[in-house]
């Protein structure tokens, strides 16, 4: 077990690597100059351009600028903005927690709701309560959290006359302040989530259910409870597991339009103004951040198969 994990830590080197290559190329394959951007284009002077690429390294071969850039991700150093001139790990540090603080909300509650509803739907197979949950299911499914959130800001203007907090505060600065912010695009993201992950918690345990080592234990009398929890319900939640692992990683990064409706400064909306103001190093701390992320929730998920199925040995 320890050899593999050590295998799977060693493997990520090359997966960043791959991943810092392949976004250095592409930045520098869009068009438009970032220094000529930032000093208005044609008005500014050459000399002075020239001056300013000298100072963001871009006058350098494009290799040299790799090697440079790899040199400081080793000692943590992810260069400066090209647009504010500030450190990239202050530009994401504040806006990470945000958005880390919004997917395990999510995630939390998707898993609250998606594992209890998807093992009830299941053990009542095509009752009524079966239809409620998949009917439940199906609607987060269908409604984009972006929509679900301005239906929410709504709903508290007309009926509450109230509106959540603009400013984002730390949660222990003020733990109240931050949930009230912050627990609404948690439920607008969870809902869709848990959706996902009701339906797939649902299926795996029906799959599981139809085992004969199930039968077996209803044979010998086995109370109903116990099967279903001791059982049952551990080898049902692996594929359940994947689905959350990867839902959480694509929530740091890909909330783009929800962060919006709530006035959130996160990852996703940093992103996205970084690329259209051509800060290149910015983008390129961005997504190595997400890529770690998601190759870490899948190194985790890995861990969590052995944990819940001991049948699973990493050899």
């Amino acid at each position: 077990m320890y050899s593999y994990l050590i295998r799977r830590i060693l493997l990520m080197l090359p997966t960043m690597l791959g991943v810092a290559i392949l976004v250095f190329v592409l930045m520098r394959m869009i068009p438009g100059d970032i220094v000529a951007f930032r000093m208005g284009g044609s008005m500014a002077d050459k000399a002075t351009l020239e001056m300013e690429r000298a100072k963001l390294g871009l006058n350098k071969p494009e290799w040299l600028q790799f090697v440079d850039w790899m040199r400081g991700i080793v000692v943590l150093d992810f260069g400066t903005s090209m647009w504010t001139g500030r450190p990239i790990t202050e530009e994401i540090a504040g806006r990470f927690q945000l958005s880390l603080q919004v997917a395990v909300m999510a995630t939390i509650l998707a898993v609250l709701l998606a594992i209890p509803l998807g093992t009830i739907a299941a053990l009542k197979q095509n009752t009524w309560i079966d239809y409620s949950v998949r009917m439940f299911s199906i609607a987060g499914l269908a409604t984009p959290s972006f929509w679900l959130g301005i239906l929410m800001i709504l709903a508290f203007l007309i009926f509450f006359k109230w509106m959540p907090p603009i400013t984002y505060v730390p949660i222990w600065q003020d733990p109240l302040r931050n949930l009230s912010q912050l627990i609404w695009p948690a439920l607008a993201t969870g809902y869709r989530y848990s959706a996902v992950a009701t339906r797939m918690t649902r299926s795996s345990v029906l799959e599981v259910l139809r085992e004969d080592y199930i039968r077996t234990a209803r044979a010998k009398g086995m109370v109903e409870m116990l099967i279903v929890n001791r059982h049952a319900l551990k080898n049902a939640l692996l594929p359940v597991i994947t689905v959350v692992g990867l839902e959480f990683a694509f929530l740091i990064g890909g909330l783009v339009v929800t962060e919006q409706v709530f006035n959130l400064n996160g990852i996703g909306l940093l992103m996205v103004t970084s690329v259209t103001q051509h800060d290149f190093t910015l983008v390129q701390g961005l997504v190595l951040l997400v890529s770690f992320i998601f190759v870490m929730s899948n190194f985790l998920v890995d861990v969590v198969y052995a944990w819940l199925d001991p049948r699973i040995q990493y050899s």
